[in-house]
């Protein structure tokens, strides 16, 4: 059982670093200040909404399967 939880969570960890760097950078640190440069709100569609759904999902499971592992 320890094997399979172990097992599980690099494959979970892989996945959800491959989602991250996947998805659509921002504009950077200028954001944080107001200076966006005209990049404003804008919704997710297609393939980068899948990704942010799928990045939230993975990062869920792995720390679900982080406090079964310390549980066992």
């Amino acid at each position: 059982m320890q094997f399979i939880l172990n097992l599980s969570q690099i494959i979970i960890s892989f996945a959800l670093i491959a989602t991250i760097l996947l998805q659509q950078r921002g504009s950077g640190g200028s954001a944080i200040f107001g200076s966006g440069g005209g990049a404003g709100y804008y919704t997710k569609r297609g393939f980068e909404k899948i990704l942010f759904i799928a990045t939230i999902i993975l990062a869920a499971l792995f720390i679900i399967s982080a406090f079964v592992n310390l549980l066992i």
